[in-house]
């Protein structure tokens, strides 16, 4: 999953960069309001990470101007005010989800993993599943009638994107572009391998290569 962080304050981008990373997301990070206007409507980005007080542009007319655009991306705002008024402000301009500092990185991470189920109309599972598999976002691993299944960083990021869009076909490309973040170097024949091992643990079936379209995820796990 790709993720776009706007955070002005550095020492806290790079701890919050860092621990993003850890849990298996691409993480692109910019400061200024007015950049991240442009590069959150051109990028495809699974999430957005918001603050509001940004240089350039109020972290406030940067949503509004993503919304007045059609982009439907979640946004999760990240702000040191606390009055109810700015919150309602955020709501009201299309926030997703709204977290005050300081805050516990496990809450901001439980709450990533809340806005992104809802995203793909799975708000209602308190874990990850699909196709008999259970995704344990925590431990980055998935179990199969109760046994574990352990998964390298990158088998579980690619995992999590399938599993996030199960029974639709994903393209080589739309893959690379939300597994890796704007200034990695992508490679299909890398997503391939990533792929081919993923089948071997978990069963040929579970994902499907469906020629000159990509791969689609939600057979039956072997």
């Amino acid at each position: 999953m790709r993720l776009l962080l706007v955070e002005d304050n550095v020492p806290l981008a790079d701890e919050l960069t860092q621990s993003l990373q850890r849990q298996g997301y691409a993480i692109d990070w910019l400061a200024d309001g007015r950049d991240a206007v442009y590069q959150g409507s051109s990028e495809p980005y699974d999430l957005i990470i918001l603050d509001l007080g940004l240089p350039g542009l109020p972290g406030l007319e940067v949503l509004a101007q993503w919304r007045a655009g059609g982009l439907s991306t979640p946004v999760l705002i990240l702000t040191a005010r606390g009055s109810w008024a700015e919150r309602i402000e955020g709501l009201k301009a299309g926030a997703d989800d709204y977290l005050s500092k300081p805050f516990h990185p496990e809450e901001l991470q439980l709450r990533i993993q809340s806005l992104l189920r809802r995203a793909r109309g799975l708000a209602n599972q308190p874990t990850l599943q699909a196709a008999g598999l259970h995704l344990d976002e925590g431990r980055q691993c998935v179990s199969r009638d109760g046994q574990d299944v352990q998964l390298t960083a990158a088998e579980f990021r690619l995992l999590r994107y399938f599993m996030l869009h199960p029974q639709q076909i994903l393209s080589k490309s739309h893959l690379a572009e939300h597994l890796y973040n704007g200034e990695t170097e992508r490679d299909s024949n890398v997503l391939e391998v990533h792929v081919n091992h993923l089948r071997r643990k978990l069963g040929r079936s579970v994902i499907e290569t469906h020629r000159g379209q990509g791969y689609r995820f939600g057979g039956v796990v072997e």
